[in-house]
């Protein structure tokens, strides 16, 4: 096992700790450990996505969008990983949609009714200043979360933009974070509760 996954992040050492718990250990007695690791993935992936598409079906609210997916994949493909952390992820989400929506409303994307099809001028710049603002963001808070450049540009490119729906967007990542975070810690895994710690030290700051 720890020849095929030399990577703390790709240990499957967890997942073994909680079909252990599920009284299902002879899956990795059966099933190639890749299997295994990739049915946790699935399984888990499957199960937020949906209870976050229940309620937003059952509420009327956008509490699904495209880049709830790499972060969902991030969970519990690299669940100890810096990236994946509960601060960086819902920060990281939170600067993607306070500069997404500062980019629509300074090109003047604003003006524009919603779902305007075609590229023009504001549209682009919309887009481009509301990446670079977030990803120099990041880097100054020290926040690594990839998915959080897809958030910012659905806000900028006008597809979500309505002040109500920011909130509803990232009220769905600290959803998302938090069924993370019980899956994890079920299956036995030392996910952070907050920020990313290294192996050997104190949390990174």
């Amino acid at each position: 096992m720890g020849a095929e996954f030399p990577s703390v992040h790709h240990d499957l050492g967890y997942v073994e700790t909680l079909l252990t718990r599920l009284r299902l250990p002879f899956l990795l007695k059966h099933f190639p450990p890749k299997f295994v690791w990739s049915v946790y993935v699935c399984a888990n992936s499957f199960i937020t996505i949906a209870l976050l598409a229940l309620l937003g079906e059952v509420t009327h609210s956008p509490f699904v969008f495209p880049s709830l997916g790499p972060t969902a994949y991030l969970f519990f493909f690299t669940p100890l990983a810096e990236v994946a952390c509960p601060r960086n992820t819902i920060l990281g989400h939170g600067v993607g949609l306070v500069c997404g929506y500062a980019a629509f409303r300074m090109t003047g994307m604003h003006t524009f009714s919603a779902g305007t099809p075609g590229i023009f001028w504001p549209r682009i710049l919309s887009a481009a200043l509301a990446l670079a603002l977030t990803a120099s963001i990041m880097v100054v808070l020290s926040i690594s979360h990839p998915p959080a450049g897809a958030t910012t540009l659905i806000v900028a490119l006008g597809i979500l933009f309505e002040p109500r729906f920011l909130i509803m967007i990232e009220a769905a990542v600290v959803l998302l974070t938090a069924q993370a975070w019980v899956i994890n810690h079920l299956a036995g895994l030392p996910y952070p509760v907050w920020r990313y710690r290294r192996a050997d030290g104190p949390p990174v700051r």
